[in-house]
């Protein structure tokens, strides 16, 4: 009787872990690579800190006091459309468009800056607490990052926190900057790696660890910083990656390792 009660516990104990993922191979993240689908020129002055596409549009915030802007591309062409710098001693991050407000972080001003998408205008301000790093829309709601292994919801009018969700299985990751993607995941800039982690953000599992490294040749990573900014194509399945001070962004795909 007593073996088989312990025999029983196992199969409980078993059954547990498999529905929960614990310590079984559905938990370990898929390894993906970088497949090249082609290149653009970019500013290689820009110390880049989020991507977003809108149509044809291309946002892209910069960091540094004194040199921080947002600026809004011609996807196509690479035309500037409109840019706003902002005032010394504010430090840019991220961008995102939430319905008809482009929202602009900053690092540890704890500031968030509400633009009107064509003219990047300023609109008004809302302070948060915390650092900004990354952000982007999903749905309803913006996904925000802070430079930890946790990212925070809040709402896109009123960019009031709703709710947070820690990484299960990849704790102690810098996330960067974000991209809410068509199929519902975010990927996000594992800061200062080449990884780029998909993230389920209803749960916070990590999907995928995409090894994004050897995308600027040793010659050209002279003077430049790390991989920063990361935004998909609407409608396909390719993505735009630059990084800060680099000279190219690179148009690519996400492939199995």
């Amino acid at each position: 009787m007593e073996r088989n009660r312990r025999s029983l516990a196992v199969a409980v104990l078993v059954s547990l872990l498999a529905s929960t993922g614990c310590g079984g191979a559905d938990d370990q993240p898929q390894r993906l690579k970088i497949e090249v689908i082609g290149t653009r020129p970019h500013d290689p002055t820009a110390f880049t800190q989020g991507l977003e596409i809108d149509g044809n549009v291309r946002y892209e915030g910069t960091g540094k006091p004194g040199a921080s802007s947002i600026r809004a591309t011609d996807l196509a062409t690479g035309a500037e459309l409109a840019r706003v710098d902002l005032p010394d001693p504010y430090f840019g991050e991220g961008v995102t468009l939430a319905g008809d407000t482009l929202w602009q972080l900053t690092w540890k001003d704890r500031v968030a800056f509400a633009r009107d998408p064509v003219t990047l205008a300023e609109r008004g301000r809302v302070p948060y607490e915390g650092e900004g790093w990354g952000i982007c829309t999903r749905a309803d709601k913006l996904v925000m990052s802070n430079g930890t292994d946790e990212l925070t919801f809040r709402d896109p009018v009123t960019f009031a926190p709703t709710g947070t969700v820690t990484l299960g299985n990849r704790r102690k990751a810098h996330l960067n900057e974000l991209d809410c993607a068509a199929d519902g995941s975010v990927y996000a800039n594992d800061y200062p790696t080449d990884t780029i982690l998909r993230i389920d953000p209803d749960t916070g599992r990590v999907l995928a660890e995409i090894d994004a490294r050897g995308l600027l040749a040793p010659a050209a990573r002279v003077d430049t910083d790390v991989l920063n900014g990361i935004a998909q194509i609407p409608g396909t399945d390719h993505f735009l990656l630059t990084g800060k001070y680099w000279p190219t962004i690179f148009e690519v795909r996400f492939v199995p390792a």
